[in-house]
């Protein structure tokens, strides 16, 4: 079943996400997935280019394509012009790609500033015109193109707000909405309460929420992530649990289970962060009950 018939549908979809490699076979990647072929509803690649190094994550797209997963790249909307990213989004519909991730936010700074409302109608606005475009099978400058893209658009969203979400943020899915969003993927999210309160802001926008969701298999990870993402990200409690534990992957795959069986009351899937761990993947699927 397509990602897009799923989300309509009402399912509890998965989805995963995976590094597009630069020092292995992309096939090598592609067979380690094989053990959850049929147990995730889509599988996620980003544009990777790190101090020149470039990963061919389209070329992965397709692999992914002829194995029988349904594959979503991700990209932004940052550093980029139109013709840049229409550009990249002709490849990825020229690549077979059927489904998209697109970041618009990437300029944030802290709060409502007026800096950050320009920044960000620029970046939708710029996403809009290329993807309105797309799909008449026209390029921005009115050349016919020899198809027309069928997109399922995505919009990664930050859910660390809890009942007081920022007029921006709100702002930003509204117009994600408006453009034709078929989902909206969260940051991560660690603290059910506070994501609770978070969801029923997404309710007036009437698009599907998949909610983030990273393994974590040592204290070491959550402390990272705390010192380098977001202080207070990870609770203190699931650090503790892993730091304690005399079997941290049993304790890492029930801190997942629990996290996963919490979220399925609140939204409509769950976006699984491997972190280098897709072999185990199936384990974790298993724990937390996801097909």
């Amino acid at each position: 079943m397509k990602l897009k018939e799923a989300l309509e549908k009402r399912r509890f979809v998965v989805t995963s996400e995976v590094q597009t490699p630069i020092d292995e076979p992309p096939e090598e990647l592609v067979k380690r997935l094989e053990l959850v072929r049929g147990r995730v509803d889509g599988v996620m690649l980003s544009e990777l280019d790190i101090e020149g190094v470039v990963g061919n994550t389209l070329k992965i797209c397709q692999l992914l394509k002829q194995s029988r997963f349904e594959s979503i790249y991700q990209t932004t909307t940052r550093d980029k012009n139109r013709p840049q990213l229409q550009k990249d989004l002709i490849s990825a519909c020229e690549a077979g790609v059927e489904n998209l991730l697109v970041f618009t936010e990437d300029y944030r700074i802290t709060g409502d500033s007026l800096q950050e409302m320009m920044f960000f109608h620029v970046d939708t606005g710029k996403l809009q015109s290329v993807v309105e475009h797309l799909r008449e099978g026209q390029t921005i400058d009115g050349k016919e193109l020899p198809f027309k893209a069928q997109f399922t658009l995505g919009s990664g969203i930050d859910s660390k707000w809890g009942k007081d979400v920022p007029q921006l943020e709100m702002k930003e899915m509204e117009e994600m909405a408006r453009i034709g969003a078929g989902y909206f993927l969260t940051t991560p999210v660690f603290d059910l309460a506070q994501f609770e309160k978070f969801m029923q802001h997404t309710e007036t926008f009437g698009v599907p929420v998949i909610a983030e969701v990273m393994i974590l298999r040592t204290a070491g990870m959550g402390q990272f992530l705390n010192r380098h993402l977001k202080p207070g990200l990870v609770p203190d409690w699931i650090i503790k649990k892993l730091a304690k534990a005399a079997d941290r992957q049993k304790a890492s795959i029930e801190v997942f289970a629990d996290t996963v069986k919490g979220l399925k009351d609140l939204c409509q899937g769950v976006h699984v962060i491997t972190i280098g761990a897709e072999e185990k993947l199936r384990l974790y699927l298993d724990a937390a009950k996801l097909k």
